[in-house]
């Protein structure tokens, strides 16, 4: 689906009755933060993206757990916080919402405030569409479903370069990438249910 129409398809569902929650799911690497700032710019002041990454588990409970190497699995994020927050949406005007800081890898509370204006909600990150427990229990919360397409060979080497652009030389870069990213990938395209609509970024 072109950008255009994409664009077009959610803002016709948009009504001032409630607002809209759009899921934004794919592997890593596949796109999906680069696609939803660029619907929320094209969609103008009543869109806002609510990253899913703002839900992870902080380092030092992953560590506790023995999750450290393993950040970013399916099972590092607090889904029922992010549960709770969907929730919220339709329910008050103003929410904080939080959001992951890449730079010092941990996530900040009330990074973004959705405010009244907001009433399309553009929910990215890759387990949204999981059909396993407990990330099953999102889908009640969706009005409209975008799962990116990618084939994993193209994953595979946007994940190892992107290791490569924090300074791992090739072999660290490569090991990163197959040891945690791809499986994850593999779990995303394997485990989540059918989206309403699919955008292939190859």
């Amino acid at each position: 689906m072109r950008q255009t129409d994409l664009v077009k398809s959610i803002h016709d569902r948009a009504t001032s009755g409630s607002r809209l929650i759009v899921a934004i799911a794919g592997a890593p690497a596949s796109g999906k933060s680069t696609l939803a700032d660029t619907l929320a710019h094209d969609l103008g002041d009543t869109a806002i993206v609510l990253p899913m990454d703002g839900f992870h588990l902080d380092n030092h409970v992953l560590d506790d757990r023995g999750l450290g190497d393993t950040k970013g699995a399916s099972n590092t994020f607090d889904v029922e916080g992010l549960d709770a927050m969907l929730a919220r949406i339709n329910q008050e005007d103003e929410i904080a919402i939080p959001e992951f800081d890449r730079s010092r890898d941990i996530a900040i509370a009330g990074r973004r405030i959705i405010e009244p204006h907001h009433q399309i909600i553009l929910v990215e990150g890759n387990y949204l569409l999981l059909d396993t427990d407990p990330w099953a229990k999102l889908a009640r919360h969706w009005d409209l479903t975008i799962m990116l397409e990618v084939p994993l060979d193209v994953l595979k080497t946007r994940l190892i370069q992107r290791w490569r652009d924090h300074d791992f030389d090739p072999d660290q870069a490569r090991a990163r990438a197959l040891s945690n990213d791809i499986p994850n990938a593999k779990t995303v395209v394997t485990g989540s249910r059918t989206a309403q609509i699919t955008v292939t970024n190859s």
